[in-house]
């Protein structure tokens, strides 16, 4: 059975076909077996012409990223100035207890309060329209108290990182879409490194200007994202929804099908986006959040999507803001090697995040999130054990390195699995008329979880020391345990097609599933067709 048939390859040509090639076992035998997760997009990507990274519509569609991920970039250089500045003798924050616990915990009470108009702001201006509505927040920062400036930008950050996936899941051809929506998270190391850098520099000015400069220089990426957002394409499913379908149809040719809107995936994507995208959803309510919860398919779809956003704070890398004390736990008490230690582990976080976003479309996406959570136990585990046994200062230089040798490959292991995945997985899961609320419900989730992180963790320390990372291990195999029961798989299908996925009784087995498919060429016409024939 014909599975697709372009138009120079007819449903009888392909019949006559499968039967030669029975008569002819030679030519069988060169044919290509596949295993695919849906064959309709196995079938697009088969018969039509390869997207190339080299084209230049592909480097327009990279530039056009590259704007969107300054968000991630600037979330990035937060999360690590902050970190920094807790570990400088000049700053604010006096390392642990609940005074930096309250200049921590107030950029996620302002993300929460972000969250309440992210959603309807990016259903009603577009993808675009809410990034730049959310750097012109982030910019107006010139509170003169650092706990103010703070609950402003986690407030711009929350639209931010609700506008932001979504955009960039929804422009990303369906084959790059892991590595792209990876790259945007994987950005936030490039913040990361740039900020870390500066605060070794700054950390020996022996002023209040040791943290302020840092501080300031954080407006720089959300000002390159304000000025070049104006110039973005906006989603093809937005235009769509708001009936400028002319302009959805050419945008979705010239980024996904290299100008060609008879590309066989572009025929495919069309479709599809026409009977996904509905005009009377609760996207053009502002108020109505029904469709995340009122029915099975929609209900599992937060589930995920709630999963990921706690699962991706409460793993250990809330951990992160504290990594000069986790470092001083293991005998550790130089400011400029805390400082130069922080950098590097931010050095070799950055390495995991490009490792993880180069093969979330190659591995998939459940596989990583398993065994990446189990491998973080594990790491963990053996920095609790080092810690517990060298940390004292000056015990044993030798298992105090071994500890913080754990640590940096904890960050590793973490950045592969959880950096690609934070932004593609939840906006993967969502469907497009629930997407920029369901974001916005995800960014009050990671909020939340963050508050947990930053409020307790100082806390925490304070009183348990390393006592602390055992609740993170406990916790890491109890993920990894709802994983294997729960998680999906998105890899190998566009967008509209999880559907049939989230309606399968059983999603987790329907996800996994695989289909035989075999590519038959004739000439310079290809044609997919399904494997368990015998002809073949």
């Amino acid at each position: 059975m014909s599975v697709n048939s372009p138009p120079n390859f007819s449903h009888n040509e392909i019949e006559n076909e499968k039967f030669h090639r029975s008569q002819n076992p030679e030519e069988a035998q060169n044919t290509v077996v596949l295993q695919v997760a849906n064959a309709d997009y196995a079938a697009a990507l088969a018969t039509g012409p390869q997207l190339k990274a080299t084209s230049l519509r592909s480097i327009q569609l990279f530039a056009i990223m590259l704007v969107a991920f300054m968000g991630s970039l600037s979330n990035g250089f937060d999360g690590s100035v902050m970190s920094a500045v807790n570990a400088m003798k000049q700053g604010e924050g006096g390392g642990v207890g609940t005074t930096t616990a309250i200049i921590f915990g107030i950029y996620s009470i302002g993300s929460i309060a972000g969250v309440v108009i992210a959603g309807p702001v990016t259903d009603t201006f577009g993808r675009r329209g809410g990034m730049v509505s959310a750097i012109v927040v982030t910019l107006a920062k010139d509170v003169p108290y650092l706990l103010g400036g703070r609950f402003v930008l986690g407030f711009g950050v929350a639209i931010s990182t609700t506008a932001a996936p979504a955009y960039v899941v929804e422009m990303s051809p369906p084959q790059w879409r892991g590595r792209l929506t990876g790259l945007y998270n994987t950005f936030y190391y490039s913040g990361s490194i740039l900020c870390t850098g500066i605060t070794i520099a700054t950390g020996k000015i022996d002023s209040a200007a040791s943290w302020r400069i840092p501080l300031g220089i954080q407006a720089g990426p959300a000002a390159i994202l304000l000025v070049f957002s104006f110039l973005l394409p906006e989603s093809p499913r937005w235009l769509i929804s708001v009936g400028r379908k002319d302009e959805a149809r050419a945008i979705l040719a010239r980024y996904h099908g290299n100008d060609d809107p008879n590309a066989p995936l572009v025929l495919l994507e069309w479709k599809e986006y026409e009977e996904g995208v509905r005009l009377n959803a609760s996207d053009k309510r502002w108020w109505d959040y029904s469709e995340l919860f009122n029915n099975r398919n929609s209900r599992y779809r937060t589930f995920m999507m709630l999963l990921m956003g706690f699962f991706g704070q409460w793993s250990g890398n809330g951990l992160g803001y504290f990594l000069p004390i986790l470092f001083a736990n293991t005998g550790v008490t130089s400011q400029n090697r805390l400082l130069t230690l922080n950098f590097a582990n931010t050095l070799v976080s950055a390495s995991g995040a490009v490792i993880g976003t180069s093969l979330t479309d190659k591995v998939g996406r459940r596989t990583m999130w398993f065994w990446g959570t189990l491998a973080c136990a594990g790491m963990l585990a053996v920095v609790t054990g080092c810690t517990a046994k060298w940390g004292a200062t000056g015990a044993n230089p030798s298992g105090a390195n071994a500890a913080i040798a754990f640590i940096f490959l904890f960050g590793f292991i973490y950045s592969i699995t959880y950096t690609p995945l934070q932004a593609l997985y939840p906006a993967e899961c969502l469907d497009y008329n629930t997407r920029a609320k369901g974001m916005a419900l995800y960014a009050l989730a990671v909020s939340c979880a963050s508050f947990v992180n930053t409020y307790a963790g100082p806390i925490a320390l304070a009183n348990i020391t390393w006592k602390y990372y055992i609740v993170y291990i406990v916790w890491d195999l109890f993920e990894c345990l709802v994983i294997w029961f729960c998680a999906v798989e998105t890899k190998g299908r566009t967008l509209e097609e999880l559907n049939e996925i989230f309606e399968d009784p059983n999603p987790v087995k329907a996800s996994t599933r695989k289909l035989k498919v075999a590519i038959i060429e004739k000439g310079d016409a290809k044609a997919v067709v399904a494997a368990d024939d015998k002809s073949l």
